[in-house]
């Protein structure tokens, strides 16, 4: 495999870059400025070169690229376009490489529509985010590339086509600058692998461009990581103008750390005494942050000054044995203050939350970087709080980690970096469920992300490849421990309750029962912790009753087999995610069950199922019952405001970005372009509805709530269509792709 060299322009996101690779590189190096690689096998350089000249932005990076001869190139730009783009970019094409532009972040709700950046839906130009820039916002993708480039445009439809690297190819042969939309990860794992055919592209994108980057490569032998100490003297230094951060700094301060505010005329003056933050740390955490006007012509100097400041105190800090450890918010401060440490080198070894990345310097410093527009209002206190009680969380495709001793942790553990282990149910099989399931697990992205085994009957399956015209060896194991992961084999649980003769498309209690001890059988599995996730085929609900299991359907009974009293059903798109209050009753039953405190905890089992997925603040819309969500009373008898209303009210009051009730019919258009992370409908067919519109072949239903992880596909048994090799298992890949990410996730609800 190719080295990997990532080259970004200022500390924080390359930080964010280098942590996508952590335990799946035989080395990872952050390099401060444009020095030659040094063998690692990723290699990420800060070139501090956001607010530089652009001739100086473009010589570090053919620096950069002339002692990188033969690596794989990855320039990664703010997702808010910020910076030297045109002259990096430019760089980049210089020689007549292909250069491919994903630059979406949609975790952090940043999409690419039409070659425009759009931050939760509004176009970046509408937005005040560039308000201390000192140039006009970027109108498109093409405009910040400047007038010189040439540019095409990629749609989603040619990026989800299949044939996206014929597209790209023809582009580069045209000379232009592919400019790719981009709406989820998906999509920007579609466009790497469709790069990685187009000879010597360069990709340019966000940190998640880079994070889809990681999750191609294959994982070698990871770099032994130190062990975690406690952090006694922790200094978090601000550095960002973005709104969010007064927040972040007043919940650090009610949590009892020493809040120091310095003005920005004195800091500039530079007439700020180092005492007062030096006698605070005796004390506790610090937490530093300029207040007064910052003019953005003065912003440069202003981060200079705070950086000086900094370094005043590292120099009069005495304790010897103990060195103070950074919080730096912010890339340009946060290189700045480095810079004046003499810090050339740092080794990332964990990420503590989304872009908040922990690494070490060569002294044993530890240096926590995160760029300024990220995080909720709780993120400086969580991670100051890491700092003081190093728990990690197993990092994706990791082990457990090792007991601690005394106060250290070991935060990864190296020997072996094993993918989760999902039960695959195979569902009715009179229905689709073999077919869909047999390519899904021969794909080779499910390959790369987990380790499946189909709870079934592998005759079933061997009849579903025939079908298809699939040759694959379905191997039937007894245990999860006998499975053998091998191009080409099918692991398979054999239970074996299936006829030979069991025709395809008909109604069958047999395969109702069947389809029951297959769920049965997978729960067990992972409530024994053998699995990390389950995924579903569809069962049929009319075959389990014939066969006497009597449950509406797959999210009660996984309910009942685990002993959960409730759980929700979460259907999730590339579009939109939608959890239901209610489900599989009647309408008029519905609304009578619907109440605040069932409203509540389904609003709060829907925001802690998406911090886990990494937002770790969605925004939510909760529909309302009746027609233009009551409009004030003039529909229905008061439901919104008996029934919905309350709840809402109290999850604000926590913090939680939630807003409604909304009348259904707009609510779902705002989150099918942006505005939500997550609609909560109230009844089954308010929530089904447009999700089949917007994304059925995509769709996975994800059931909240259970101790385990289940995901499933989003569509029936079809049998119409059943036993003729023409089901689309392009819903089973999501489904498997999903209950990876979640086995894996390191986020967890705080």
């Amino acid at each position: 495999m190719k080295p990997l060299v990532i080259i970004a322009d200022d500390l924080s996101g390359a930080a964010e870059s280098a942590a996508g690779f952590l335990l799946r590189s035989s080395g990872i190096s952050l390099r401060l400025g444009p020095d030659a690689p040094d063998g690692s096998g990723v290699t990420v350089f800060d070139l501090h070169s956001r607010r530089s000249d652009p001739a100086r932005a473009s010589r570090d990076v053919r620096s950069v690229l002339q002692s990188s001869d033969g690596s794989e190139i990855v320039k990664k730009i703010d997702s808010l376009l910020r910076g030297n783009i045109a002259a990096e970019v430019g760089e980049l094409s210089r020689d007549g490489s292909p250069v491919i532009v994903a630059a979406g972040l949609p975790r952090q709700g940043r999409t690419v529509q039409d070659g425009v950046v759009l931050v939760d839906g509004v176009a970046l130009h509408s937005t005040d985010l560039w308000r201390a820039e000192s140039k006009p916002t970027p109108r498109s993708i093409a405009e910040a590339l400047g007038p010189s480039a040439i540019t095409s445009g990629v749609s989603l439809d040619d990026i989800r086509s299949g044939r996206l690297s014929q597209v790209l190819a023809s582009i580069s042969e045209a000379g232009s600058v592919a400019i790719c939309d981009v709406e989820t990860e998906s999509d920007l794992e579609l466009i790497v692998a469709a790069a990685q055919e187009v000879r010597g592209s360069r990709l340019v994108g966000t940190s998640a461009l880079a994070m889809a980057v990681a999750r191609r490569r294959t994982v070698q032998s990871p770099v032994a990581c130190p062990s975690l100490r406690v952090s006694r003297f922790t200094l978090v230094v601000v550095g960002t103008a973005d709104a969010s951060a007064g927040d972040q700094v007043a919940l650090l301060r009610d949590s009892g750390a020493h809040h120091i505010e310095v003005n920005s005329a004195e800091l500039l003056a530079h007439s700020v005494d180092p005492l007062p933050i030096l006698t605070a740390l005796d004390r506790g955490n610090v937490v530093v942050s300029v207040s007064g006007p910052v003019v953005p012509a003065e912003s440069v100097h202003l981060v200079s000054a705070l950086a000086d400041l900094i370094a005043a105190v590292d120099a009069g800090f005495s304790h010897d044995d103990y060195p103070i450890d950074l919080v730096l918010t912010g890339g340009e401060t946060a290189r700045s203050v480095l810079d004046r440490l003499r810090v050339d080198t740092l080794s990332p070894i964990y990420e503590i939350e989304h872009g908040a990345v922990l690494s070490v310097d060569r002294t044993g410093r530890y240096i926590v970087t995160r760029p300024g527009s990220f995080g909720n209002a709780h993120s400086l206190f969580s991670i100051t709080k890491f700092l003081a009680q190093p728990t990690p969380v197993a990092a994706p495709d990791s082990p457990p980690s090792v007991t601690p001793s005394d106060n250290e942790v070991n935060p990864m553990s190296i020997e072996s970096t094993p993918l989760p282990l999902i039960a695959v149910t195979m569902g009715d099989g009179a229905g689709v469920g073999p077919e869909v399931i047999v390519p899904a697990l021969l794909d080779g992205e499910t390959r790369k992300r987990c380790r499946p085994v189909v709870v079934g009957d592998a005759k079933r399956l061997r009849l579903a490849a025939t079908v298809l015209g699939i040759d694959v060896d379905v191997v039937a194991i007894e245990e999860i421990k006998d499975a053998e992961f091998i191009d080409g084999r099918i692991n398979v649980i054999d239970l074996d309750l299936l006829p030979e003769d069991l025709a395809w498309g008909e109604l069958s209690a047999v395969a109702g029962d069947a389809a029951y001890q297959y769920i049965r059988v997978a729960s067990e599995l992972a409530v024994r912790g053998e699995v990390q996730s389950i995924c579903t085929a569809p069962l049929n609900k009319e075959a389990l009753h014939a066969a006497g299991h009597i449950y509406p359907g797959h999210t009660e009974l996984l309910a009942h087999l685990t002993g959960t009293e409730e759980v929700s059903m979460m259907l999730s798109t590339p579009k939109l995610k939608v959890i239901h209050v209610t489900t599989h009753i009647g309408l008029l039953d519905a609304v009578a069950r619907i109440e605040p405190g069932l409203v509540e905890r389904t609003i709060r089992r829907g925001h802690e199922a998406l911090v886990r997925t990494g937002n770790p603040s969605p925004k939510i819309g909760v529909c309302g019952i009746n027609p233009h969500a009551g409009e004030n009373g003039l529909f229905g008898y008061g439901e919104e405001e008996q029934k919905i209303i309350p709840a809402v009210e109290l999850l604000k009051a926590e913090g939680i970005d939630v807003h409604g009730p909304l009348p259904a019919d707009t609510a779902f258009f705002l989150a099918g372009r942006g505005d939500y992370d997550l609609i909560v409908a109230m009844y089954h067919d308010q929530g089904h509805g447009p999700v089949k519109v917007l994304g059925i072949e995509a769709g996975v239903n994800i059931t909240v709530g259970l101790p385990v992880i289940r995901t499933s596909v989003d569509h029936g048994t079809a049998f119409d269509i059943a036993g003729k090799g023409i089901a689309e298992a392009g819903s089973m890949v999501e489904a498997l792709r999903q209950a990876a990410e979640l086995a894996t996730s390191t986020f967890v609800s705080k």
